[in-house]
């Protein structure tokens, strides 16, 4: 198998889709009554021909807003969904056939969904889990004891799920979806509902577990700090259809001409000057925001300093955040 990957991709997705038939009521009594003898149905086009393939080791970016498609893949490449239309292979097998082989080398986290057992403790999942994928037992203690020493939770094992945080839940749900060493993830969310500090623990662990194993990820997140902290390449889709597919740093220079100049100034002067170094979004004497053209921004700070009273300036990118939503905007 390894020396099949070395050559294809792992996960490669062609004109995918997936089509929904849903149903419209129509208000009202009438509405209701009609219904009984016709029903109006409507195409929901969840996933719209999107393709696009990731190779061994990758760690990509899955992003659109609600709705955009982005779960629907997942579902499919995880073989939880049949696809109206196209084809996706992960590691070589197709999904939706779910073969032993196949489910044993994958792994799916949704962010908003639980496999641990409520009021049982999460070491009750993980023996299940054993059994399921006949791990050893030694390499299930000598996974399960690293495992929990990375994410800090050796003290929770044997507490209710009920009864812990949400983030040691969450750590809990990473283990119990890891611990037959799966070679490829797909992540739906698994920061959402986090503290920053959570996020980061879980950020970092994806990245040590992604450059250890060679795991190929791919990440869906509303929290951009967790796109640009871990994929440098990103997919974006919306309504269905693919966007963009490439280097995290082409969507800012594609979509974000211009930088932003922050400029904190020691004493006063005819404002109106700034009109001639830029686009001023902001003055808040004795601050300022300027936006200038990404090719100008070394001349615009150069003229700042050497014909303005700067106490302070810095330069900066759009935040990605807002980049993202021009993307999804059309602007």
């Amino acid at each position: 198998m390894c020396d099949i990957l070395s050559v294809m991709a792992v996960v490669r997705v062609r004109g995918l889709k997936r089509y929904y038939q849903v149903y419209e009521k129509e208000p009202g009594v009438g509405g209701l009554v009609r219904s009984f003898f016709k029903r109006k149905y409507k195409e929901v086009r969840a996933v719209d021909g999107v393709s696009f393939e990731i190779e061994q080791g990758e760690l990509v970016g899955f992003i659109g807003p609600n709705g955009a498609g982005k779960t629907t893949v997942l579902k499919c490449l995880s073989g939880l969904l049949f696809p109206t239309a196209g084809s996706a292979s992960v590691l070589g097998f197709t999904p939706f056939k779910r073969e032993q082989a196949f489910q044993r080398q994958i792994a799916l986290v949704m962010g908003q969904k639980n496999q641990l057992f409520w009021d049982l403790p999460p070491m009750e999942t993980f023996v299940l889990n054993k059994e399921i994928y006949d791990i050893p037992q030694k390499k299930f203690k000598e996974t399960l004891n690293e495992l929990s020493r990375l994410l800090e939770v050796e003290d929770v094992l044997n507490i209710q799920v009920r009864k812990l945080s949400l983030g040691q839940r969450m750590k809990c749900e990473l283990i119990a979806t890891v611990l037959h060493s799966p070679v490829v993830l797909f992540l739906d969310e698994p920061t959402i509902g986090l503290d920053v500090v959570m996020q980061k623990k879980i950020r970092d662990f994806l990245k040590d577990y992604n450059r250890r194993h060679r795991a190929t990820i791919l990440l869906t997140s509303h929290y951009m700090g967790d796109v640009k902290e871990l994929c440098k390449r990103v997919i974006i889709i919306n309504k269905g259809k693919l966007l963009f597919d490439g280097q995290l740093n082409e969507v800012v220079e594609k979509y974000a001409p211009e930088k932003i100049l922050s400029v904190v100034f020691s004493q006063e002067f005819d404002l109106r000057k700034l009109d001639k170094i830029g686009k001023v979004k902001e003055l808040d004497f004795p601050k300022a925001t300027i936006s200038v053209p990404r090719g100008a921004t070394s001349v615009a700070a150069a003229e700042l300093l050497q014909h303005f009273p700067v106490a302070d300036l810095n330069i900066e990118e759009i935040p990605i955040e807002e980049i993202i939503r021009q993307v999804f905007t059309g602007k």
